[in-house]
């Protein structure tokens, strides 16, 4: 049986006896759009700028951990060789994570050379479950910044309580604001709220990393949206950043997301690179620490 990987990181099989033609696929042509970069680059930027609160190397793999807050912080994030045969490595893997009580996740990528088909396919025949894909666009900073902005926003370096009240994620405790103060030049935006002590009404975040800046955690109140709120976080966020001296923008966004896909494409950034994070197959789960 020959297992084929597709573009979006799905997997099938096919008999070899089947096979009339094959060919190597050539490396991804230069985009017309955005800033030139390698997955590799992209895949340690975001990786600093979302940094969990324990991490631990095998081989040229990193193990991170942050108390189950967020996939991005806890989960393998495979760069090289593990140093050791997959199957021993994903051994290891699953330990570490069950002697956290955690679940162990691969993140994975296809699409960009240099990413991991031949990875996602293996943990596939494995059982590793594929929970998440999303997708790492890139674009150029400067037509961020150009955008016109509704309110005038100034960032601070540090995330409040109000900030937080307009966040998605619930519970957030001292590991998540270490994740979130975590990388290597990080500030937060927010656009106040209708009624005085309302959550903002929306919210983001930057990290700026060489010539790098990353968007995340763009947030508007669902009352407010559509009135440019989302664009006037990022066009303060991005005009910060260019001080800082970064030229080129990255963000991470949902295959589902079609609004932020809307604003995100009419910024100009592209899509570089698709991401997934595959589980720990259901039969290893008593194994992990988590009953």
């Amino acid at each position: 049986m020959l297992v084929i990987t597709r573009k979006s990181g799905s997997s099938v099989r096919i008999p070899e006896s089947s096979l009339v033609a094959g060919k190597v696929v050539p490396a991804a042509p230069a985009r017309r759009r955005g800033p030139a970069a390698s997955y590799e680059e992209l895949a340690r930027v975001a990786a600093r700028a979302w940094r969990p609160v324990e991490s631990e190397r095998l081989g040229e793999w990193e193990l991170r951990a942050a108390e189950g807050f967020t996939r991005r912080a806890n989960s393998v994030l495979p760069l090289g060789d593990p140093g050791m045969p997959l199957d021993e490595a994903l051994t290891a893997v699953t330990r570490w994570y069950g002697e956290r009580g955690l679940p162990a996740y691969v993140q994975t990528a296809t699409g960009a050379e240099g990413t991991q088909e031949m990875l996602c396919a293996e943990l596939e025949r494995r059982g590793w479950v594929r929970e998440v894909t999303a997708e790492l666009w890139i674009g150029g900073l400067a037509p961020v910044a150009d955008q016109d902005a509704s309110v005038e926003i100034v960032p601070t370096r540090n995330v409040d309580a109000a900030w937080l009240a307009r966040y998605q994620r619930k519970g957030v405790g001292e590991v998540a604001l270490k994740v979130l103060g975590g990388g290597p030049s990080v500030w937060f935006a927010s656009v106040p709220g209708a009624t005085a002590g309302a959550p903002p009404a929306a919210i983001g975040r930057c990290v700026v990393d060489g010539r790098w800046a990353g968007f995340a955690a763009v947030e508007v109140d669902p009352a407010q949206r559509r009135r440019g709120l989302a664009t006037a976080v990022m066009v303060a966020l991005a005009r910060r950043a260019l001080e800082e001296g970064a030229s080129a923008a990255w963000l991470q966004v949902e295959e589902d997301n079609a609004a932020a896909r809307g604003l995100y494409s009419g910024m100009g950034f592209a899509a570089h690179h698709a991401y997934h994070h595959y589980r720990q197959p259901p039969a290893s789960e008593s194994g992990s620490g988590l009953g």
